[in-house]
């Protein structure tokens, strides 16, 4: 799929300066463009995809030193910023593709219609340039493979966060039928029921409620990571910790923005009686209320537990040698000088 879209991309030849203008300067237009865009936040970052990628940095062979352990997190940081720089590429070819071709002034009856309405469902026709008659087909696969793709990553999460925080652990089959039964049971109903369209509109709330659910994973993570009493001299640096707290704040700034706004604006516009809208506002308004005090409560709560150990402090032959990532006088460490976390070292990895 990213073949075809950078190839019809280098077909359609889209205006370099307005691409760059739209990449750095937001813009949002049209009906329901903040919701699409707060759902392609939630699509692409995934708040289940933060304890995989946290959780994936274990499984590697990991030094017993503290360079060693920067190391394996600096690596690891590089493959997932590559991978989502290729998403990013892959989104910007795509918009620039559809911006193009729907905005071109020799467009066909039935492309017209298709630009107008835009989904997953007809989005194939943009690649005909390049693939002809086999787009649907090629696209079809392409939609195909990212859902598995989506799936194999959500399935890994939850084994991580099952096994790692509820000491939850069950047959592999089972786990994997579960996990698949409650990802599709909800859209088979909804895409029998509503058909294409109703199926297009479930993913966009589906991901908008991933983005809604971003700050309770990103601000523990946050908090986590920069935190000398969790982390010893593996913590966030300053440069760090004060831009991920911008980009983190700035997402949760729009969530609640756009959450506050939109439902406001329906209530004020919907064609409700007077009586049914006081009553849906008693109702949801607290909701919204205690869904701001729940991200304030994570943002300002404070825990001094303390959970690094760094015993070798005082022991500089001993710290040199773990530093190095190697053995003490008699070829071995002494499990009591090594500062890990008996229950987290015991998680078993998946299969």
């Amino acid at each position: 799929m990213a073949a075809c879209f950078f190839g019809e991309l280098s077909y359609v030849k889209p205006p370099a300066a307005d691409v760059l203008k739209g990449m750095f300067i937001p813009n949002l237009k049209g009906n329901g463009a903040t919701a699409d865009a707060i759902a392609l936040l939630g699509a692409l970052i995934m708040p289940h995809n933060l304890f995989l990628h946290s959780a994936l940095v274990l499984s590697r062979r990991i030094p017993g030193s503290v360079r060693g352990i920067n190391d394996v997190c600096r690596f690891y940081l590089l493959e997932s910023g590559f991978s989502l720089f290729v998403a990013f590429l892959i989104n910007v070819s795509v918009i620039s593709v559809s911006g193009t071709v729907c905005s071109a002034k020799n467009l066909s009856g039935d492309n017209i219609d298709q630009c107008n309405d835009l989904t997953l469902n007809s989005a194939s026709f943009l690649l005909k340039n390049v693939l002809g008659k086999s787009s649907s087909t090629v696209y079809a696969i392409a939609l195909l493979a990212s859902g598995q793709s989506s799936t194999i990553t959500g399935t890994y999460a939850g084994q991580f966060i099952m096994q790692g925080f509820l000491d939850l652990k069950m047959r592999k089959w089972v786990r994997n039928l579960v996990s698949r039964c409650i990802a599709i049971t909800p859209s088979l109903i909804v895409s029998i029921i509503g058909g294409s369209s109703g199926a297009g509109r479930l993913i966009i709330i589906a991901s908008m409620i991933l983005s809604f659910e971003l700050p309770f994973a990103l601000i523990p993570l946050l908090k986590f990571s920069s935190s000398a009493t969790k982390m010893g001299p593996h913590k966030n640096s300053i440069y760090i910790i004060v831009v991920s707290w911008i980009l983190g704040l700035g997402i949760i700034g729009i969530n609640i923005y756009y959450l506050s706004t939109s439902f406001v604006d329906w209530l004020i516009h919907n064609n409700l009686p007077k009586t049914g809208k006081v009553l849906i506002g008693i109702l949801v308004f607290p909701l919204m209320a205690i869904y701001i005090l729940t991200v304030m409560y994570l943002t300002f709560r404070r825990d001094t537990v303390v959970t690094f150990i760094e015993p070798l402090k005082l022991e500089p032959v001993a710290q040199m040698c773990m530093e190095g990532g190697h053995a003490n006088a008699d070829g071995v460490f002494e499990q009591n000088h090594v500062p890990f976390r008996e229950d987290l070292a015991d998680i078993p990895f998946p299969e």
